[in-house]
């Protein structure tokens, strides 16, 4: 094909791509093919997804990448499928097997209740083949290496787990949780609970706050429709709709770029009010064109509340 023919590479894109990423390719392998078909360097994610698992994959592109932590920070829930009787050395299906049980006595009625007992969880194991780091190292890095793994444990909270169904031995579940919760893990310390071993089969997210995999776009249609692609990204003032929005006047906006801070109960044009928002309130300011600003917060300063900035977007 002459390269006349070749489609032309959309420009930089700023905003939110919700990726619905395929189960095998890792969540910066999809980010490298996109930057490399169609042209955008600036790119990111918020909150990877392992090579097995599959939906939405936030991508984040141009000055959305400032972004990262405030939409990483949110919800995530799963659909899941786990295989009982059998332990790998990294807790899916990819993984070494280490052990294999017969998971008879494993029956329905004990499965349910030991995924249920995932809601009453506050801390869980993480992998030792996982990026969480050690002495600056990533685990996996060091499980490669036949080093020994630090049993590293962190925070964690499951706001809802279900059965969806049982046909032994595989189950099929939705658990709804925290940011930064490994669904391996979760399967893992399950089938140590039962005596049997578990290992995760397949993986779908099916919500990363505040998408969902409704709004996603496949990767090959995102690949193969350079033209349509800018119609697929969120723009970067939608791109966190639970934020209220402020529109400032041009001084207001003069000061904030500035780096100033704003009073609380300020009048923009935006929804406000005659009393301040409580402290931790956070909000999105946009100029009077409505282009994005900054990401702010309410926060006591002086002896008053004034929006502070957390982050600047222009």
């Amino acid at each position: 094909m002459d390269s006349e023919d070749r489609p032309k590479k959309p420009d930089q894109a700023h905003g939110v791509l919700v990726l619905d990423k395929p189960s095998g390719p890792s969540s910066t392998q999809c980010l490298e093919r996109i930057k490399r078909t169609l042209g955008q360097r600036k790119i990111g994610h918020a909150g990877t997804l392992d090579p097995l698992a599959q939906g939405v994959l936030l991508v984040l592109l141009g000055q959305a990448t400032k972004i990262a932590s405030y939409l990483t920070e949110g919800r995530k829930q799963y659909q899941g499928v786990l295989r009982l009787g059998i332990e790998t050395d990294t807790y899916d299906v990819l993984g070494k097997v280490l052990s294999t049980t017969d998971p008879t006595e494993a029956n329905a009625q004990r499965v349910n209740a030991a995924i249920l007992e995932w809601a009453g969880l506050i801390e869980q194991e993480v992998p030792p083949y996982s990026a969480a780091k050690h002495q600056g190292k990533p685990l996996y890095a060091l499980s490669r290496s036949g080093r020994d793994v630090p049993v590293k444990r962190k925070p964690i909270q499951i706001f809802q787990a279900e059965v969806l169904s049982i046909d032994l031995p595989l189950v099929r579940f939705r658990v709804e949780c925290s940011a930064g919760t490994y669904i391996r893990s979760l399967v893992h310390s399950l089938g140590k609970r039962l005596h049997c071993g578990a290992v995760l089969e397949e993986l779908i997210r099916e919500r990363s706050h505040p998408f969902a995999l409704d709004q996603a776009h496949g990767l090959q249609d995102v690949l193969d429709e350079s033209e349509a692609f800018s119609g697929k990204v969120i723009a970067l003032r939608e791109a966190l709709p639970h934020f209220p929005k402020h529109v400032l006047s041009p001084e207001q906006s003069r000061i904030v770029r500035h780096g100033g801070r704003l009073p609380g109960n300020f009048s923009g044009n935006g929804p406000h009010s005659a009393e301040s928002p409580a402290p931790g309130a956070r909000a999105l300011f946009l100029d009077d064109q409505e282009h994005p600003l900054a990401l702010v917060e309410m926060r006591e300063a002086d002896g008053v509340l004034q929006w502070t900035i957390l982050r600047g977007l222009f």
